[in-house]
């Protein structure tokens, strides 16, 4: 028996102590201009970002944005309850950055971002993976 308690706390130790159900690729809605992208969500030091990985137009194909590589996302904690907050979130086709809200549910992220008292929603993203 002792050497099951042992074996398990091992098994937890070896987990990753970061893990978030937040964690992995989303697609966006539409924005502006008809286009999409995968953002993937990870960690970045003890706050959670994320990048613009791939980019579609409106037919959805894919193509090489000039945002691809950059950091959408930056500074969310996870306030708990499915809500993150605390960071930013930029919008490519407006060309600004607001303070941002997340609400996950499930397979769905609800993208919110205020700035100087208006607000927009992002919409509701999708988990790819």
């Amino acid at each position: 028996m002792k050497k099951l308690a042992i074996i398990a706390v091992l098994a937890s130790l070896s987990a990753p102590a970061y893990a978030d159900d937040i964690y992995g690729t989303w697609r966006t809605i539409a924005d502006d201009n008809g286009n999409s992208g995968h953002i993937k969500i990870s960690s970045c030091g003890s706050k959670i970002c994320g990048v613009l990985v791939n980019s579609f137009d409106s037919n959805g194909k894919a193509f090489k944005s000039e945002n691809q590589g950059r950091k959408l996302i930056w500074d969310m904690e996870n306030k708990g309850g499915g809500n993150y907050g605390g960071g930013k979130v930029y919008s490519p086709d407006r060309d600004k950055t607001y303070s941002g809200k997340l609400v996950l549910s499930g397979n769905s992220l609800n993208v919110k971002g205020c700035v100087l008292g208006v607000c927009r929603s992002g919409g509701s993203w999708a988990r790819v993976k």
